[in-house]
This record gives structure tokens, C-alpha cells and sequence, in this order.
């Protein structure tokens, strides 16, 4: 009797050198998910990672490559990571790419602390709290002040995700804006959760 095992995702990562793919590469790798930092053809990939440094724009080429998987439906995300000494965020981001890739939607939003560095994650489907500690989300719930901040945009986002279906990600139909901040770990569990999505 054969066994059949499922082919691995084959996942590519993107990004102009300013937005660091290299080192979100690495940070992926530690989690145990392989990215190619070259691109093979787009009918050959399962997953497209656009890494984006808002404060470098988005060039050309990226949004041709962005373009280059229309037509193949593959699966994108967009990560906007948080680098120091940026002067733009994960909402200028966001902004960005809603227009020159595509409308995107953000399951989750940053909470900041004190000192204004990104401290934590907020789910728009859930409402829950990822705290993260030593790399590690520590979930909870949110404070009221939290949930009243974020009503609207919650709000938007179950529309969006309503409207294009539950596997919308998976078929390609619908692109996640994820942030990340690889020195403390934000975000790249909730990246590994959509790539676990395509197993």
C-alpha cells in the first residue's frame, strides 16, 4: 500500500532590498517555512510574499511581479514590516498597496506602546489581543477602549471577508496585509497561520 504525501507550497518572497526579504526570510526559515528569495515562473508558485517598506515606495518592477499572478489566481500577502528609524507605519502601507497591487484587507491591526514602537496585534475577527513575549503571541482579551477604537474597521473587514467568501485567501480572491516587526516577533505567527492555509 502507497502513501501519498502532499507536495510542499512553494512559496516566494519579494521585496526591494530596503524592506529587508532577506532577513524576513530568515525569520520564516526559524518557523520552519522554506521561501524562495528568487522568483520561478508565477504558474509554478503556491504563494506570493510581498515584503514592503513604506517609506521606499513600491517600485515598478514589484508591481509588475504583484501582476505577473493575476492570471494564475495565486495567493498573495503583503507584509509591511516595521523597521527602525521608518518614518511611515502599517497603515501607510496599507495605503500603498490598496493602490498600486490590489484592495487589501487587515484581519489584524498594531497597538502601540508607550513610546510609540509596535507592541501588539488586534484581531478584526475576534477582537482578541496578541501580546507578544520573547517572540511568543500571548493572547487575551481587549480593553473597551481597544474594541471602541477599532468597531469601524472591524466592521469593514467582516464585510470584505463576507463578500468573497471563506477560501477567498486560498483561490487567490482575497489579499491579507499582514505587519510584522521581525526583533520582537510581531505578526509572523499570523503569517504562518495563511501559508498553513495552503497545505
Amino acid at each position: 500500500m502507497t502513501t501519498s504525501t502532499s507536495a510542499p507550497v512553494r512559496i516566494a518572497l519579494y521585496g526591494h532590498v530596503s524592506a529587508t526579504p532577506a532577513a524576513l526570510a530568515k525569520a520564516l526559515a526559524d518557523r520552519g517555512i522554506d521561501v524562495a528569495a528568487a522568483a520561478d515562473e508565477p504558474a509554478q508558485i503556491d504563494c506570493a510574499i510581498f515584503a514592503i517598506n513604506p517609506s521606499a515606495g513600491i517600485d515598478p518592477e514589484t508591481i509588475a511581479l504583484w501582476e505577473s499572478f493575476n492570471d494564475y489566481l495565486t495567493p498573495r500577502i503583503m507584509v509591511a514590516l516595521a523597521l527602525p528609524g521608518a518614518d511611515l507605519d502599517f497603515d501607510d502601507a496599507v495605503l500603498l498597496a490598496n493602490r498600486v497591487f490590489d484592495q487589501m484587507v487587515t484581519p489584524y491591526l498594531v497597538l502601540h506602546g508607550d513610546d510609540g514602537t509596535p507592541a501588539a496585534l488586534i484581531s478584526l475577527d475576534d477582537l482578541s489581543v496578541r501580546n507578544y513575549i520573547q517572540g511568543i503571541a500571548v493572547i487575551s482579551e481587549s480593553d473597551p477602549e481597544h474594541r471602541e477604537l477599532v468597531a469601524d474597521f472591524q466592521s469593514e473587514y467582516h464585510e470584505i471577508v463576507e463578500a468573497s467568501g471563506e477560501d477567498a485567501f486560498a483561490a487567490g480572491l482575497l489579499f491579507p496585509a499582514i505587519p510584522v516587526n521581525i526583533d520582537n516577533g510581531i505578526g509572523l505567527d499570523v503569517l504562518k497561520d495563511y501559508l498553513d492555509q495552503l497545505k
